[in-house]
């Protein structure tokens, strides 16, 4: 006999996972569905294990922004909001993976270019090849319901793009699809 009292069924669907504690709020209720969809498909073991080491949510973020080309420290430290000496031990940390090297300015030999390596490329590409796979669920959808997803997405991507930056890296993510900015974190390493 199925249970026709709501409050009943919510605290169910709680009690399962499927659903936030205050499921009236659908923004709240999406939100919390989507994140987890994504926890429950991470692939940072999976990742970790083919690099030989874990990319840490700031390593990470540093070693995504790179893809299109060299910055500065100052750059990074001001897109991560972090200090420049932080910056500095994020860069030391991939530097002695041998993912990014830095180099003179070339305006400027007081300052450096940090850069990726060859091996940095390559990390960024298993990266892409190991995150963006998509979960069987989402493979097993129809065409129209993707397009919806996908637009949706993008609708959301393009609205928190034009919210204030509150402590988001100020690098754009959005020519980046590989870019695991969000779900790495910016955890100190």
């Amino acid at each position: 006999m199925v249970n026709a009292d709501p409050g009943q069924q919510a605290a169910e669907a709680r009690c399962r996972g499927t659903a936030p504690a205050n499921a009236a709020d659908p923004g709240q209720q999406a939100w919390a569905l989507m994140h987890r969809f994504v926890e429950t498909h991470n692939r940072r073991g999976e990742l970790a294990e083919a690099l030989g080491f874990r990319l840490g949510g700031s390593r990470g973020k540093v070693l995504f922004q790179l893809r299109d080309g060299p910055v500065t420290l100052g750059q990074l430290a001001q897109a991560n909001g972090v200090d420049a000496p932080y910056a500095t031990l994020i860069v030391d940390k991939l530097a002695a993976h041998g993912l990014v090297e830095r180099r003179p300015h070339p305006d400027d030999r007081r300052r450096k270019l940090v850069a990726l390596t060859a091996a940095g490329h390559d990390a960024i590409a298993t990266a892409d090849a190991i995150l963006l796979r998509p979960p069987p669920a989402i493979s097993k959808l129809p065409a129209d319901d993707l397009g919806q997803l996908a637009g949706l997405l993008t609708r959301l991507l393009e609205a928190d793009a034009a919210e204030p930056d509150e402590g988001r890296s100020s690098i754009p993510a959005a020519s980046n699809p590989g870019s695991a900015d969000r779900h790495l974190g910016s955890r100190p390493e």
